[in-house]
C-alpha cells in the first residue's frame, strides 16, 4: 500500500480531531474510521463516514423512539427475522461511506453494482499516479476449461515470471508514454518546454488496465450486503474478492449483531429450487427419487451436490 507522508498526515490530522455528538457511534468502528486497509500490492480501504448501527435497524423497523428496556436478544432475533425473510429496507436506514484504491480493471467490475454514489478521482483533471497491480506468483492461473469468467489450473514458475514480466513492463512503458503524451512528469515539471503536451483526457486512454484509481463509495447497508454476497463469494474475481473481504470485517466492527445473521443466512445458507426441494421432501421420506424424474438438469443435480458438499 503507497500512503505518502502529506496523505498520512491527513489521516492523523482526521484521526485526533474530536466532535461531540448526539448520534449513536460505533467504538469498533471509530478504532479504524480514516484508517486505510492494505488490500492488494497498492490499493486500500478506508472507512470515511457512517450512519447507524445495529439499533437504527431495530428501531427503523419498529419505529421506536429508542431502545427503551429492550433486551439485546431481543434485537438479536429481529434482526434475524428480518435477515431470514428479506425484509429489506430496515438494513437502508444505515449508510457507510468509503475511500478506495483500486486496480481500473477491478473498478470496471465494481461500478457494475448500481445502488450506490460514487465519485471517481479524475484523470481528466489530475495525473494518476504511477502505481500498478502487480499479481503474485500464485494468483496467476490459465483459462478455466469449465468456466469462461474464470480461472483454471495455476501457472508454472517459469511462465508465471514471465506473465509478470511482461506486465511490469508494459505497465511501465505505458505509463511512460502517457507522461510523454502530457510532457509532463507525474512528480510535477513540463518534460520538454519546446511542447504543449496533449490534454489530460486524451492522455489517459494509453494506461493499462491494472493502473490504480481512486473513488470515493457510498452506499446503505442493504447494498453493500448484496454487493459482498456477490464478491466475497468463493465463486468470485480475486482481485474484487479481497476488497469484499476486508470491507466484510468493517461490516463485523460496525453491525456485528446484523453481519452474523448476514454470515447465517445468506453467507452460510443456500436457496434451494421447488423442484429441488421435491426432490429433497422424498429423499427425506425414505424414497429414493431420480434428480431426471423430477426434471432436475445435470448441471443443476451438480450444483445441488454441491449445496450440501456431496459431489
Amino acid at each position: 500500500m503507497t500512503v505518502n507522508k502529506d496523505q498520512m498526515d491527513e489521516i492523523e490530522a482526521l484521526r485526533s480531531s474530536k466532535s461531540e455528538t448526539s448520534r449513536v457511534t460505533v467504538p469498533e468502528l471509530e478504532e479504524i474510521i480514516y484508517k486505510p486497509i492494505p488490500v492488494l500490492d497498492h490499493g486500500f480501504v478506508r472507512v470515511i463516514d457512517y450512519m447507524g448501527d445495529d439499533s437504527a435497524i431495530v428501531q427503523s423497523a419498529r419505529v421506536s423512539y429508542g431502545k427503551g428496556t429492550k433486551k439485546i436478544s431481543n434485537d438479536q432475533g429481529l434482526i434475524k427475522y428480518l435477515m431470514r425473510h428479506r425484509h429489506s429496507t430496515p438494513f437502508e436506514m444505515c449508510e457507510i461511506k468509503f475511500h478506495i484504491k483500486l486496480p481500473i480493471f477491478v473498478a470496471r467490475q465494481w461500478i457494475r453494482h448500481r445502488t450506490a454514489n460514487v465519485n471517481e478521482y479524475s484523470a481528466r483533471y489530475s495525473i494518476l499516479d504511477k502505481e500498478f497491480y502487480i499479481p503474485s506468483i500464485e494468483n496467476l492461473a490459465a483459462q478455466s476449461t469449465i468456466n469462461n469468467q474464470g480461472r483454471g489450473e495455476v501457472l508454472s514458475s517459469d511462465e508465471a515470471s514471465n506473465v509478470i514480466s511482461i506486465l511490469k513492463t508494459d505497465a511501465e512503458q505505458t505509463y511512460a508514454n502517457y507522461e510523454t503524451l502530457l510532457n509532463e512528469s507525474s512528480e510535477g515539471g513540463i518534460l520538454d518546454e519546446s511542447k504543449s503536451g496533449i490534454a489530460r483526457e486524451l492522455a489517459r486512454m494509453n494506461l493499462t488496465l491494472n493502473t490504480y484509481t481512486q473513488w470515493y463509495w457510498k452506499i446503505d447497508l442493504n447494498n453493500l450486503l448484496h454487493f459482498l454476497a456477490l464478491r466475497a463469494d468463493d465463486h468470485a474475481q480475486y482481485e474484487i474478492r479481497i476488497y469484499a473481504d476486508a470491507m466484510l470485517d468493517i461490516v463485523n466492527k460496525w453491525v456485528p449483531i446484523t453481519y452474523s445473521a448476514f454470515d447465517d443466512y445468506r453467507v452460510g445458507g443456500t436457496e434451494l429450487s421447488a423442484k429441488e426441494v421435491n426432490f429433497l421432501k422424498k429423499l427425506i421420506n425414505g424414497e429414493n427419487p431420480s434428480f431426471e424424474e423430477e426434471g432436475i438438469s445435470k448441471r443443476e443435480w451438480t450444483e445441488l451436490q454441491k449445496k450440501f458438499d456431496l459431489s
